[in-house]
């Protein structure tokens, strides 16, 4: 019973758009990697990033002039970069950061399939890019989580005591309380967000609609009163 509900939770939680929004191609005249539909800019880059898991995902950075703080922007299901692209944009704009957005394993060009531990080895890539090509600081990064994306936000945030802060977007409590209203976690169960909460260090910001018919609002309600329960 276990693995059947664990495989069904698996198949809820991820949703790749199919076809992809964009398409990958390399400029041959720079070598450059570009997003098809989506014009060159000169402040955004877009790459190949492997991961410890061995797939190879695309993200996209974007600079924003002078900009100390970075996002760090794990998107929600049924979502690619190509779909995010223009809000990314201005996102970078509106906010004044940089902003790095990723596609899991699976999602857009990505290589793999997406599975849990797939997300959590993708946004440590996309992480450790940040750190060692655009250098920058963990103080300096907020890690963004919508949806299924709090997965592996919180996951992150939990082992990075020196976040600037943490932001859950509609975040689940679990993927398997997002099916039923269980009240224990069990080990079969995949982003256990509801354990791991009380683990982050760095504020947590929680933004839920109260009318959210896809993960209800009760998730987000309870991930804040458990980061409450720190201060």
């Amino acid at each position: 019973m276990g693995g059947v509900t664990s495989s069904m939770a698996a198949k809820l939680a991820f949703f790749p758009p199919n076809p992809p929004s964009y398409k990958l191609v390399r400029d041959e005249t720079t070598e450059l990697f570009l997003m098809s539909p989506f014009p060159h800019r000169e402040n955004v880059d877009i790459l190949r990033l492997p991961t410890r898991r061995g797939t190879e995902i695309v993200a996209m950075y974007i600079r924003y002039p002078m900009a100390v703080t970075t996002l760090l922007y794990s998107h929600g299901n049924a979502a690619d970069i190509g779909q995010m692209y223009e809000l990314f944009i201005e996102l970078s704009i509106h906010l004044r950061v940089n902003l790095m957005g990723y596609d899991y394993s699976g999602y857009g060009q990505s290589s793999g399939k997406p599975t849990e531990q797939n997300t959590y080895a993708d946004i440590e890539a996309a992480y450790k890019c940040l750190e060692e090509n655009y250098g920058a600081k963990q103080e300096n990064i907020i890690l963004y989580g919508q949806s299924v994306g709090s997965g592996p936000t919180v996951d992150l945030a939990a082992r990075l005591p020196r976040l600037r802060a943490s932001i859950l977007h509609s975040p689940i409590l679990s993927g398997l309380r997002v099916m039923y209203p269980v009240k224990r976690t069990y080990w079969f169960d995949i982003y256990k967000n509801i354990d791991k909460i009380t683990l982050v260090r760095c504020p947590v910001l929680v933004i839920h609609g109260t009318a959210d018919d896809v993960v209800d609002f009760s998730h987000g309600k309870q991930l804040w009163e458990l980061c409450q329960e720190k201060i």
